[in-house]
């Protein structure tokens, strides 16, 4: 499976953006499409994942209720909603065919965000 990531770009602190992960196929070898993201000089975090059967979801606490997953199985998309972004925030995001976010996984290219004055 293919995933392309998009949505990224330059906000001002308490915007918003709609990042996209779009999948080549929303397939059965997976059960979940997770957001990554890796910030300049820190390691990967998990943001946010989605499980494809039953829409399951979990945030990590940093972004608890500012952030919403959600997914379109007709389209093959899951979209991260991100409001009230953060400073804190600016990352290149990631999404993958998980919610632990293995190598052996399929990965996004990532999208940039910047949350900045």
């Amino acid at each position: 499976v293919q995933l392309q990531a998009s949505g990224g770009g330059v906000v001002q602190p308490g915007g918003s953006l709609r990042l996209s992960c779009v999948a080549s196929e929303f397939s059965r070898n997976y059960y979940a499409i997770g957001w990554f993201r890796q910030a300049p000089g820190k390691e990967r975090e998990g943001v946010s994942c989605i499980t494809l059967s039953d829409g399951r979801t979990w945030y990590n606490p940093s972004v608890k209720g500012r952030f919403t997953i959600s997914k379109d199985n007709v389209m093959n998309t899951v979209y991260l909603q991100m409001n009230s972004l953060k400073r804190e925030d600016t990352a290149i995001y990631y999404c993958a065919t998980s919610c632990s976010g293995l190598p052996d996984d399929s990965w996004g290219q990532g999208t940039l965000v910047t949350v900045s004055s």
